[in-house]
């Protein structure tokens, strides 16, 4: 098939490789603008063009891809389908409307749940099951089109948003592929989504991982996991932030206030929450490496009685 593909970052990669691994044309890659990275501010290139440039597959860039100059440069390529994944625009039914096939997209979840921006993040912090990747018909507003094909995963214990990102990425290089055979030989089944139970999250923001240690430690526990590894979850000590990426509950309910750390030991740091209590595992300090719990005890006395506090 004669594809356009749609993506930005590295989670689409797997499927622009697995489109070209299958034998399918692949004429164009669609994806963001170079963008300022990092301290240094240096210019990066999106994950997608990198790998498209080492297939030699011509990379277009817009600012905006509802330009009526760009919609017909898409229509004149005249593809058969435009598979769409993480790209970061919303399309227009002018653009949707180009393929024979219609515009499929590679959706990180298991719809009609977690429409929207960080579906992935979601599904640990709200302490999920499973999870997986859906195929869709493209539709105007978004993530609401007819579903193709589905495949599940079951979320470890201790599955992190970076962990379930890697996993659903390489599923939905393995399902478009499917997907498509379905779409060519005519056996494909479009599946309206149940609007009654869909679920919309928006994007993360940097705020979210400021943890109130009001809530419940189970609650917490999935928050690190879930913001793991951006924008990742921290706590306010002395003035400065600490980033905690690993803990464990504790099922334990303990005197003191909030926040405060009511277990100290040689490998140990315990901390009150609104429920409970949260061992923590693998920490770090403002501008310091990670590291676990015991090494970071050796390095910085905290006693207890210390309270944690909100960064803001």
């Amino acid at each position: 098939m004669r594809i356009i593909f749609m993506g930005t970052p590295d989670f689409s990669v797997p499927a622009l490789k697995a489109l070209v691994e299958a034998g399918h044309d692949v004429i164009a890659v669609i994806t963001q603008p170079d963008k300022p990275k990092g301290r240094g501010k240096e210019v990066q290139m999106p994950p997608v063009k990198e790998q498209a440039l080492e297939y030699n597959i011509p990379v277009y860039q817009p600012v905006k891809a509802r330009d009526p100059e760009f919609v017909k440069f898409l229509t004149d390529l005249a593809p058969d389908v435009m598979v769409v994944a993480a790209f970061g625009q919303l399309l227009p039914k002018s653009i949707l409307d180009i393929p024979k096939y219609g515009c499929i997209n590679i959706h990180a979840s298991l719809l009609p749940k977690y429409r929207g921006a960080s579906p992935i993040q979601y599904a640990v912090i709200n302490g999920e099951k499973e999870s997986g990747i859906t195929t869709m018909m493209m539709a105007e507003a978004l993530d609401t089109g007819d579903m193709l094909d589905q495949a599940k995963v079951t979320l470890d214990l201790k599955e992190t948003g970076g962990s379930l990102h890697e996993k659903l990425s390489q599923i939905g290089g393995s399902l478009i592929i499917k997907t498509l055979n379905k779409l060519e030989d005519k056996t494909a089944v479009r599946i309206p989504q149940d609007e009654s139970k869909f679920t919309y999250v928006g994007m993360i923001k940097k705020t979210m991982g400021d943890i109130d240690w009001s809530m419940e430690a189970d609650v917490i526990e999935r928050l690190i996991r879930g913001l793991n590894p951006w924008p990742s979850a921290y706590t306010g000590w002395n003035g400065k932030v600490i980033k905690i990426w690993e803990a464990d509950v504790v099922d334990k309910e303990y005197a003191g206030a909030i926040g405060e750390v009511v277990e100290v030991g040689k490998d140990c740091l315990v901390v009150k929450t609104g429920k409970g209590g949260l061992s923590i595992k693998e920490l770090q300090m403002q501008g310091k490496k990670r590291m676990d719990i015991g090494a970071f005890l050796r390095g910085y006395q905290i006693a207890e009685g210390t309270v944690f506090e909100r960064s803001v």
